[in-house]
């Protein structure tokens, strides 16, 4: 099943911005370093990486989301968003000092995701780093709504999400040197209940 725009052009129409807060912990990079975000949204973490003054490449396949995060970018020095398809990107190749993948891997069923991680591997620069986050198979909402895949799950909408394990995660980039792939877990209180919330992070170099 090929994974489109259209629902997400949908949930940006109908709620706006759908992506708030700080985002915080963006590794240590040299200013000037050029920088690919995949699936920017409407620019959360954009807006702190412009921040670092690095040279910032933000994509989506949503023009909703592009243009909600075109907002960010007051000084054109840095950087730009572009409407693009992380699966098929129009840039040359090894241009990217890094790469990031935050929460945009697993809305992609398995051919796709493993489309960007080849995609990803010829942008990355030689000594260049990909910086990767995704929900674990121990995250809370893992098993909720209608099974597309194996550990991918509709709910609510037409869009998907994957639930990884470390070792998919690594096996996903092996085109790429594995530097770290970690568990993350905190509880989230919901209604006077706490439920686990479980990232995978990860960073590769080529």
């Amino acid at each position: 099943m090929i994974q489109g725009p259209g629902a997400w052009e949908e949930d940006y129409t109908r709620r706006g911005i759908l992506w708030n807060g700080a985002t915080r912990d963006l590794p240590e990079l040299p200013s000037g370093s050029r920088i690919l975000e995949l699936g920017c949204g409407n620019g959360k973490t954009v807006r702190a990486m412009v921040q670092r003054r690095w040279d910032v490449t933000a994509i989506d396949f949503s023009s909703r989301a592009v243009a909600y995060c075109r907002r960010v970018f007051s000084d054109p020095l840095n950087g730009h968003a572009v409407v693009a398809d992380a699966r098929w990107s129009p840039f040359k190749n090894a241009v990217f000092d890094a790469v990031f993948a935050i929460h945009v891997v697993a809305h992609m069923h398995a051919p796709d995701r493993r489309s960007i991680a080849a995609e990803v591997t010829r942008l990355i620069r030689q000594g260049g780093l990909l910086f990767f986050c995704e929900f674990s198979t121990k995250d809370f909402r893992f098993g909720k709504g209608y099974e597309t895949e194996g550990a991918t799950f509709r709910r609510g909408t037409d869009i998907v999400t994957h639930y990884f394990s470390e070792q998919e995660v690594a096996d996903l980039f092996s085109g790429l040197t594995p530097v770290s792939v970690s568990t993350h877990e905190w509880a989230m209180r919901v209604r006077g209940i706490d439920l686990i919330r479980s990232e995978i992070t990860a960073v590769f170099t080529k």
